[in-house]
């Protein structure tokens, strides 16, 4: 521990040892928590569209868009997605490659695949209206036990504790729990302890408070304690420890996988093939490509995957870009060629469709966020 550190511990000691501040063991004090939150989150809680409306429509939407994403991110897609799709029903219409297309970028598309197919549960099976009983709402496509919660607590005032990641960081820290966060054997220890917390009275403010919480004063790194309002329930903030958790257990490197794709000319048209609805990235769009073997070249691989992918024969085979990417468990390295159509017919090995598509209609689909990083460049080079 260095001399900043030890300084900082000693000072949080002193002032939770002053006459300005009283520790409140929290399982004795658990109103006076509850009371002492909302209250600070009534008056300091950030203006978001979602916290302006209770449309439990726009409410799920909002949930879903907001599970592994930042707030910062998901406000313009939410505006945009509702803009797009203002109900449910206008949702379950939809076609999915319209509803993949206004959600292109902000990664994790299964997230709008499931909320697509619940969408269609709730107009063909639920006459339109968004379950208000948990375990319904429980067994639609997508749903499990954090949106379940936030979903039913928020827009319809259930009772039921939501557990995402800020929410068990504040937990760990309040109630010292040296239970790695990110084992699944946690899950049961943590939604306890939130169950134990929850304000039965106000369960959506509640849940959204403990939220807000985590996000803004509660922080993963460099958590702003001195000026928490719940501080004094804090056994981390107590003990000078609030750095020590969560605890997490050590994953394993992040592997990077290098690719080679091609794009290839028919004339004024290059062909997109669309991936299988499950799956990464499932009924997303892109050029036919695969991973490069150890020994071989790009160039070699990127022939060899179209041959293998599409059935094609391609000629003039020329360097074009390389991109990178870091998905949630792995990296890779694309390196992009552009080719020309030899010979063959395309038939299907993996894909689901394929499209000949003009450079300037390719914008019309939705693509992965790698090959965002050269559409542009590719485009602009048609002109």
């Amino acid at each position: 521990m260095n001399r900043t550190t030890t300084n900082a511990a000693v000072y949080i000691r002193e002032i939770c040892d002053s006459d300005t501040m009283h520790k409140k063991p929290l399982r004795k004090h658990y109103q006076d928590f509850r009371d002492t939150l909302l209250a600070w989150f009534k008056d300091y809680q950030r203006d978001m569209p979602w916290r302006r409306t209770s449309e439990p429509y726009r409410i799920w939407v909002s949930e879903v868009m907001l599970q592994q994403t930042q707030v910062k991110k998901v406000v313009g897609y939410y505006e945009r997605f509702i803009a797009r799709f203002p109900d449910v029903e206008q949702l379950a219409r939809a076609p999915l490659q319209d509803v993949l297309k206004v959600w292109e970028g902000l990664g994790y598309y299964a997230r709008a695949r499931n909320l697509h197919k619940a969408a269609q549960v709730i107009v063909n099976e639920l006459d339109g209206k968004i379950p208000r009983d948990y375990a319904t709402f429980r067994k639609l496509p997508g749903i499990g036990d954090y949106s379940a919660a936030a979903v039913q607590s928020i827009a319809f005032d259930a009772p039921y504790a939501a557990v995402d990641g800020n929410i068990k960081r504040v937990l760990a820290r309040l109630f010292l729990i040296e239970t790695p966060i990110n084992d699944a054997k946690s899950a049961k220890l943590f939604q306890q302890k939130a169950d134990e917390c929850l304000d039965p009275n106000a369960p959506g403010f509640f849940n959204q408070a403990m939220m807000e919480l985590g996000a803004t004063v509660c922080r993963p790194q460099s958590p702003t304690c001195l000026v928490c309002p719940v501080n004094s329930f804090c056994e981390a903030f107590h003990t000078a420890r609030q750095n020590e958790f969560p605890y997490r257990r050590e994953t394993k490197p992040v592997p990077e996988h290098h690719l080679a794709v091609g794009i290839i000319y028919r004339g004024n048209e290059v062909l997109l093939t669309q991936r299988q609805l499950d799956g990464l990235l499932g009924g997303l769009w892109e050029f036919p490509g695969g991973e490069i073997t150890e020994g071989e070249t790009a160039e070699v691989a990127c022939v060899r995957h179209i041959a293998d992918v599409v059935n094609l024969f391609v000629t003039d085979v020329r360097y074009f870009t390389r991109v990178r990417h870091a998905y949630t468990h792995f990296k890779v390295v694309v390196d992009v060629f552009q080719c020309d159509y030899q010979a063959g017919e395309v038939v299907l090995k993996g894909p689901r469709d394929a499209k000949w598509v003009e450079i300037v209609a390719l914008r019309d689909y939705p693509l992965p966020r790698v090959t965002h990083k050269f559409l542009e460049k590719l485009v602009e080079g048609e002109r």
